[in-house]
């Protein structure tokens, strides 16, 4: 049985535009939430996925929103049995607001998401209170809480969270090389593949695990058949620090729509 509760706290910040925020009036169903309890896997875990819904035309954030946006958090306080949570992102899009690329999902996004129980003969019971942003012309932070109650072991797959899980980025082949210089409060990061073009205008994403670690928009550079890659990392402490290359992640992005995803990379 899906349980769903959402509250949603409206503010005009992160404005994009003053002028069109003036303008623009906020929908009252302007986002509807509920996480689908899915299935049991074959190994214990269960698939999952949050379900959002929003206004005609308006859009929701991807994990890393680009030059301007509100990345999602979540908060698994109050969560029972549960030891981990594993999140499998769709390929989002790419949007022009007011001339600042961000990225994201448009009117609808399907999360799955595997979660991990403490104790696998105990059911599990997730909750979340979810910080996330909302933007058409302007931006709105919001927070929902989210919840469902995974007692039954059902196996009956769910099409929409199927449908999700067959969205996701295509993955790289080759793996990534990776090489990191100190600068004055982290790193500089160059990551090179040998990878095909993905489409016009392609551009990457540099991630790390560590969510802590700010990183910069990646300089993307192609030549052939190699893409290079650099963004600038900094952690809290502002300052270089030892690089976890396994927990690199690029996301390279092509015109056409394709998305290609690389995960970790050697030295």
């Amino acid at each position: 049985m899906i349980k769903t509760a959402l509250s949603a706290a409206l503010s005009a910040c992160a404005i994009l535009s003053a002028g069109s925020a003036a303008a623009q009036s906020v929908p009252d169903d302007i986002l509807r939430a509920e996480l689908r309890d899915g299935w049991r896997m074959p190994g214990g875990t269960q698939m999952a996925a949050l379900h959002l819904t929003l206004a005609p035309g308006w859009k929701t954030y991807w994990r890393a929103p680009g030059e301007g946006g509100i990345p999602p958090s979540f908060d698994w306080t109050g969560s029972k049995n549960i030891a981990g949570v594993t999140f499998h992102w769709p390929k989002p899009q790419v949007f022009d607001i007011n001339g600042i690329r961000v990225i994201g999902y448009r009117d609808e996004l399907i999360l799955p998401m595997e979660f991990t129980a403490a104790d696998p003969s105990r059911p599990m019971t997730a909750t979340a209170e979810v910080d996330l942003g909302v933007c058409e012309e302007i931006c709105v932070p919001m927070s929902i809480s989210i919840g469902a109650a995974f007692d039954d072991g059902s196996t009956t797959r769910d099409p929409m969270i199927e449908r999700a899980l067959a969205q996701r980025p295509e993955t790289a082949t080759a793996p990534a090389r990776c090489a990191a210089e100190a600068i004055r409060d982290g790193l500089r990061v160059t990551a090179s593949m040998a990878i095909p073009a993905v489409g016009p205008d392609e551009f990457a994403v540099m991630e790390l695990a560590d969510r802590s670690v700010w990183v910069s928009a990646a300089d993307t550079t192609r030549q052939g058949g190699a893409l290079t890659a650099i963004a600038d990392m900094v952690p809290p402490a502002a300052q270089p620090f030892a690089l976890d290359r396994s927990s690199v992640r690029i996301t390279i992005f092509g015109g056409s729509g394709r998305v290609v995803e690389v995960q970790g990379c050697t030295g």
